[in-house]
């Protein structure tokens, strides 16, 4: 584009006082000034012309004010046979000017038709405008080729992760490895969620590949419009993100615990429940493995044992099918159909389809949240427990019950610390969160429960998150420990999984 300018400037140089047009054509080259149209404009208006441009091959009007052209003259333009024309008739004067475009684009051929002839300095003014001109174009087109191969970029690594998410590390290798050979060479990775408002995430994305050195798979969430995801197989990328956060406002870091690429599903999860408590936390980033988490405080052997006898009805369905409906219903129980859909890249009907199966497989009722809860800890633990733990009960497996793995003292010191929490509150926030917990998440139906107007339920249920750090109106991870505790000091009933059998040891029987 220099060598172009400086041809102008020296026109300029050389024509003395009658230079203002080489200035004003140059000013279109600024960057805040680059528009065709507007160059256009401007030469109708210095040579007093109707002016137009169009592609050479099909005629497409590209800009300006249409004008009857000889098609054998732009035939011979556009091959190159000839550089510009110029003709006379109709009472009119008119110049044709090649204006090269970036392969494989055809030549456009720039027209101006005036009534008066053309002199010196008019013909000076097309020429340089018709160079003008081609800058643009080609300036255009690189940076719309850039905004094309970013777009692809972004939607390569969005296919990636939404095949981690349902378990196809095969495939996902394979995508991988044409662009970024090496990245998913690892067993394990670590998940985070960077968030941010909005109108910011782009910038923040771009800080995220700068910050991993494109050693991590970044993608704008497609579920959230403020979050960026960072799946990450090396340690060091969770310290460039916290320090990224760090020094930009309004930006949070939630990360996981390491897990199986195949578990990316969890992982994501794990890093949007850690997302929640760093929103409360100064440093503004938190990771997963920070938070005691109520399995943990289970016997595993038990709880292997009854995630076993949960999962069963899944086990006779093919391997690629169960780790779809898992992985489906494992986000389902996290975000809404909607957002789930987005993430795995299908239809919210689909969404619902699958988990509809896995509901009737497991024959209970996603509607409540102590069967959300119940189904989301088999889950988690099916993940979490890769390799079966020794077993030394004497039960057949799936024996155990979920009020036995309730009833450990561990679970229960630590259900009546969180929940102990909320007694200091003069608006008693356990016995509004209890009764909304036990509608299902339903503010309307707590509120007619409990005599106050809805939005004080849903005041009291906000008003709870800070308290005992967990984000609770977005059902999810942090909601389901909640409910796990409840259940866990005896505040609300048992769920019913596999509830047609009354046999099954989860069944609400006593004893």
């Amino acid at each position: 584009m220099a060598g172009r300018e400086d041809a102008i400037r020296q026109h300029r140089a050389g024509a003395g006082g009658d230079a203002r047009w080489a200035e004003e054509l140059l000013d279109h080259l600024r960057p805040a000034g680059r528009d065709v149209h507007r160059v256009l404009s401007w030469l109708a208006d210095a040579v007093h012309a109707a002016v137009s441009l169009q592609d050479g091959s099909t005629g497409r009007l590209l800009a300006g004010t249409r004008t009857p052209l000889d098609e054998n003259l732009v035939a011979d333009i556009t091959a190159g046979r000839i550089a510009s024309a110029a003709c006379e008739g109709r009472g009119r004067h008119l110049r044709l000017v090649r204006v090269e475009r970036v392969h494989p684009a055809p030549a456009a051929v720039l027209a101006v038709s005036r009534e008066e002839p053309f002199d010196r300095r008019a013909a000076d003014i097309v020429t340089h405008t018709a160079q003008v001109v081609e800058l643009l174009l080609a300036g255009h087109e690189s940076t719309a080729a850039g905004h094309r191969l970013r777009r692809a970029t972004a939607d390569l690594r969005l296919a990636i992760l939404q095949l981690l998410m349902v378990e196809d590390t095969v495939s996902a290798r394979r995508v991988a490895a044409g662009l970024w050979p090496g990245l998913l060479d690892t067993d394990t990775a670590c998940v985070y969620v960077v968030e941010s408002s909005p109108e910011e995430r782009d910038r923040v994305a771009e800080e995220c590949l700068a910050a991993t050195g494109e050693r991590a798979l970044v993608v704008r969430c497609p579920a959230m419009d403020g979050h960026v995801i960072v799946l990450s197989p090396r340690g060091a990328a969770g310290e460039a993100l916290r320090s990224l956060v760090g020094r930009l406002p309004g930006t949070f870091l939630g990360g996981s615990a390491r897990q199986g690429l195949a578990r990316t599903a969890l992982a994501y999860g794990q890093a949007v429940s850690a997302l929640a408590v760093a929103r409360f936390r100064p440093q503004k980033a938190a990771v997963y493995a920070e938070r005691t988490r109520p399995e943990r405080l289970m016997d595993p052997a038990a709880l292997h044992r009854w995630t076993v006898g949960v999962l069963r009805p899944l086990d006779t369905l093919p391997h690629h099918t169960r780790a779809e409906l898992i992985a489906t219903t494992r986000l389902g129980l996290e975000f809404t159909a909607v957002n789930t859909a987005k993430i795995l890249g299908v239809s919210r009907n689909t969404v619902r389809a699958r988990m509809d199966r896995v509901e009737g497989l497991l024959r209970t009722d996603f509607a409540g949240l102590t069967a959300r809860a119940a189904v989301h800890l088999a889950l988690n633990a099916e993940a979490g427990l890769p390799q079966q733990p020794a077993d030394t009960g004497t039960g057949r497996p799936g024996h155990t019950r979920l009020a036995d793995l309730l009833a450990g003292p561990a679970l229960r010191t630590w259900a009546g610390d969180l929940l102990g929490r909320l007694e200091t509150d003069t608006r008693d926030l356990r016995r509004t969160l209890r009764t909304w917990i036990a509608v299902g998440g339903n503010a309307e139906r707590a509120a007619q429960r409990l005599g106050i107007h809805a939005q004080t339920v849903r005041y009291h249920v906000r008003s709870a998150e800070p308290v005992l750090e967990r984000q609770l109106l977005a059902a999810g991870g942090d909601l389901y420990e909640v409910v796990l505790a409840h259940l866990a000091v005896g505040d609300l009933d048992l769920p019913r999984l596999h509830g047609t059998n009354p046999g099954h040891p989860d069944s609400p029987v006593q004893g």
